[in-house]
């Protein structure tokens, strides 16, 4: 696993290396817009970006015509961090982890533009005999969408090291294995696969405790985190922001937009996310989802991130301590209250 990390990293610092070498003549501003994302309920603002054309919309507002947007959806936060750096995808949304490891290893690089959602992530196992952390045996398989670097990998070696101790933190890291939150669904749901535990996200959280016979909550985010956690936010290459600062503010004018539809028409919002995604979960079902605890945090600002940076830098991952939430977001974002 070591090995295989080191071999990966090898591999990010050479695309690193390459995209920061890229020409400015490379970096003028853009009519087309690409944008990437994961499955699930957690980018439903995307979704709704998408449908509406928003940021098409903030964009002409602002005084940039024609803009068009192309949206792409990723398994993991892995293969989008890798589009970006090759330059196949102009702006991610995706985890805490994968932003402030580009923001580390790009050396400023990578930057923020707004968080998009914030809800619980949940450790959920079939297995009668989890019922906590600590009952991981060394062959039981935990679903992430990127081991070792996702937002649920990190959140978990934070609760090994509260449940283990400090220098334990990677402890479970061995029983990481790399699914796509649908696959881990459908793994969870097959009684004779291997992976009986996955670290999910809305909807799957609830499709897993309804339909996976034995399915129950082992921890969840906010158990770990001590509150709210940013999942989701857009973040892309500062080269590509200096290029383009009113598609920047597009963004998260769009992002604004999109987040209060959800707050005040939920129901078509959840509309316009079963049409773009294909969800086939009834919208009366979806819409009690997000009567649940934490469902409806869906907030411009960063939550808990500082906290998962000293996480990482305290475990050597991160080269560099950021001192403020604002070292690693552009200053669209500076106004908000992070943390």
């Amino acid at each position: 696993m070591i090995k295989q990390l080191q071999c990966g990293l090898t591999a990010v610092a050479l695309i690193v290396a390459t995209a920061l070498a890229v020409s400015p003549a490379k970096a003028q501003q853009k009519s087309e817009i690409s944008l990437s994302r994961q499955p699930g309920i957690f980018y439903m603002p995307s979704h709704i970006m998408e449908k509406r054309k928003l940021i098409e919309k903030h964009a002409a507002q602002l005084g940039v015509a024609g803009v068009t947007t192309k949206w792409v959806t990723f398994s993991g936060g892995g293969a989008q961090t890798d589009a970006l750096l090759a330059g196949g995808v102009d702006i991610l949304n995706t985890g805490t982890g994968n932003l402030l490891l580009l923001w580390d290893r790009t050396r400023g690089g990578v930057k923020g533009i707004v968080a998009t959602s914030a809800q619980p992530m949940t450790l959920i196992s079939r297995d009668a005999n989890i019922k906590s952390i600590r009952d991981f045996g060394p062959s039981d398989k935990i679903a992430v969408p990127t081991v070792r670097v996702s937002t649920q990998a990190i959140v978990l070696q934070i609760a090994a090291a509260e449940a283990f101790g400090a220098d334990q933190w990677s402890k479970l890291d061995v029983n990481t294995v790399q699914l796509g939150h649908p696959d881990a669904y459908a793994a969870l749901s097959n009684s004779k696969h291997e992976v009986h535990t996955h670290f999910s996200i809305p909807p799957f959280t609830f499709l897993e405790l309804k339909n996976v016979p034995g399915a129950h909550v082992v921890l969840s985010s906010p158990d770990v985190m001590g509150g709210p956690l940013s999942q989701a936010q857009f973040f892309t290459t500062t080269k590509f922001a200096d290029a383009n600062p009113k598609i920047i503010q597009a963004v998260r004018d769009a992002t604004k937009e999109a987040q209060d539809l959800i707050r005040s028409d939920t129901r078509q919002a959840v509309e316009i996310y079963k049409e773009i995604t294909g969800d086939k979960t009834a919208v009366e079902e979806l819409l009690d989802l997000l009567k649940e605890p934490g469902m409806m945090e869906w907030n411009l600002e960063p939550q808990g991130t500082m906290k998962f940076a000293a996480h990482l830098f305290k475990t050597g991952t991160l080269k560099t301590q950021p001192k403020a939430w604002t070292d690693y977001y552009l200053p669209v974002a500076h106004d908000l209250k992070g943390n």
